[in-house]
């Protein structure tokens, strides 16, 4: 996302983080008012409606006709569609992490279960338990299934020796493997999905 837009977005959601501003929005979706009948409905005083109306006019979220001696404002609806359209996509909204090292939690979890450097291949690595959270064995599941090559077909008794240089209990890790469809097993050949 681009920090222009990441911008917009911010001062977005920084707008619409107070409930009076929610509520203006709301009524402004359904019918024009003037801000002495915005303060009427909501039990605030005009210069506070004022306030929280100005606020959502930077986002261009409001539009305002004068009408005699009044002002009436309305929700922009086509405003609040762009901004819909243009940042609170998927992509968009996905991209709000692109400076976050998504794979902290995992490098986490696996320092903590396992002795030993796991990026460095040439260290040994022991795994010390098998986490009972189904969530950190899934990243130990992952980081075993890595140890095969794709493509490339296992007799159990070889997964075994490669299981057992991390755990002795190789048949649970198996099993796990096969359960998590990281590995696929027929005829006591396996092999490496992912």
């Amino acid at each position: 996302m681009q920090p222009e837009q990441f911008n917009i977005l911010l001062r977005f959601f920084k707008a619409l983080a107070d409930d009076s501003r929610l509520k203006i929005v709301g009524i402004l979706a359904n019918q024009e008012c003037s801000v002495e009948e915005l303060a009427v409905l909501l039990q605030l005083k005009e210069p506070t409606v004022s306030h929280h109306l100005a606020k959502l006019k930077e986002l261009n979220l409001v539009t305002m006709r004068p009408e005699g001696n009044s002002r009436l404002y309305q929700l922009d609806s086509e405003a609040l569609q762009s901004i819909s359209k243009e940042i609170f996509t998927l992509e968009k909204i996905a991209s709000l992490i692109e400076d976050v090292d998504t794979e902290a939690w995992e490098s986490k979890v696996l320092k903590n279960y396992f002795e030993g450097d796991v990026s460095d291949k040439d260290s040994v690595q022991c795994l010390k338990e098998i986490p009972a959270s189904r969530k950190k064995r899934l990243v130990i599941l992952k980081w075993l299934a890595k140890q095969f090559d794709i493509g490339v077909n296992y007799p159990e008794r070889l997964v075994n020796e490669i299981l057992k240089r991390y755990h002795l209990d190789c048949a649970t890790l198996r099993r796990e493997l096969i359960a998590c469809q990281l590995m696929k097993r027929e005829n006591g050949v396996y092999w490496r999905i992912t």
